[in-house]
């Protein structure tokens, strides 16, 4: 068989990630650099170091904004807390939370004040659960991973639900659920699927291709929870080997050897350009047939936040 790549679509930004990144640079059009940022506005070290070259600085909490000045809280979301701190130093503040990650906050909202315990799928530090669980702080218990799903113990007498993270293994998670219902029969559903759209496409697309491929390149950051499971996903489906890569110069001319079908995706977060400089590198290598795989076809568009769609309209950009 010849040397052939098989693209997964879609990959790359979703609407929330494109919502987020568009954010930060409308910000800069209107007020100026410097704009601060807290904690990366997406998990992807290229789009990072570009806005740092713009004029942002990333920031880890809101006491390091000089007091007046505007930031904007990542995709992932932040807790009441953090509004409350920005409110206390005077910031202006933008808020690009995906419109996903807004939706799991309101549920932990709507359950903590019908006092139900909210089992949260998640990652522990990771800073989507932070901010989700600190909307109702002593009420949202974090399971992460099957181990937790085993061993977690409620509060006695206590109403359940579980509600997730919006960027995990659909495959894991439904693990996750299995086990909590076998010991929890009464525990409730959320009232919608709280995995991202997005990230069940991607893992898709990766299901499709991964028996095909003996080797599976995903491009995103470590950091980025969605791109660290298509890696897991791609493996459990059949590739011998995956691998993640910020950069295309990250890949090693010694995972090609005895391949002759290659899988490539990107995570949520990795803009088009760096899948184009794999490909670059893998057609140098004589992969240069590419065949699309497509999973299912993405339309959703998300508004920008609605206190700078007013600010632009006023300045009329």
């Amino acid at each position: 068989m010849a040397k052939r790549v098989l693209l997964a679509a879609p990959r790359g930004y979703c609407a929330g990630v494109d919502r987020a990144v568009i954010t930060v640079e409308k910000s800069l059009e209107l007020y100026g650099a410097p704009i601060y940022v807290r904690k990366e506005i997406v998990h992807n070290k290229h789009v990072v170091s570009t806005l740092e070259a713009r004029g942002v600085i990333f920031v880890n909490e809101t006491d390091e904004v000089p007091e007046g000045s505007t930031v904007v809280f990542s995709a992932h979301g932040v807790s009441p807390a953090v509004h409350e701190q920005a409110a206390a130093r005077n910031l202006k503040t933008i808020d690009a939370t995906c419109p996903l990650v807004t939706k799991v906050h309101n549920e932990v909202k709507r359950f903590a004040d019908d006092e139900t315990e909210i089992l949260l799928i998640g990652h522990n530090g990771h800073e989507e659960v932070e901010g989700t669980a600190g909307e109702a702080p002593g009420k949202v218990r974090i399971v992460d991973g099957l181990d937790e799903a085993r061993t977690i113990v409620p509060t006695p007498g206590k109403k359940l639900v579980w509600l997730t993270q919006t960027t995990l293994s659909v495959d894991e998670t439904m693990q996750s659920v299995a086990i909590l219902k076998e010991r929890f029969p009464e525990i409730a559903n959320p009232p919608s699927d709280d995995i991202c759209y997005a990230t069940q496409n991607r893992q898709e697309a990766i299901k499709q291709i991964a028996p095909q491929a003996e080797l599976v390149i995903v491009v995103g950051s470590t950091n980025s929870s969605n791109s660290v499971r298509l890696v897991e996903v791609a493996k459990e489906y059949g590739a011998a080997n995956a691998y993640l890569i910020d950069f295309a110069e990250e890949a090693d001319d010694a995972w090609l050897n005895g391949v002759e079908t290659i899988g490539v995706t990107s995570g949520a977060s990795v803009p088009e350009i760096l899948v184009r400089d794999l490909l670059a590198w893998l057609a140098e290598r004589g992969f240069g047939s590419v065949e699309e795989v497509t999973a299912t076809q993405e339309t959703l568009l998300f508004a920008l936040p609605p206190e700078l769609r007013k600010e632009l309209k006023t300045a009329g950009k």
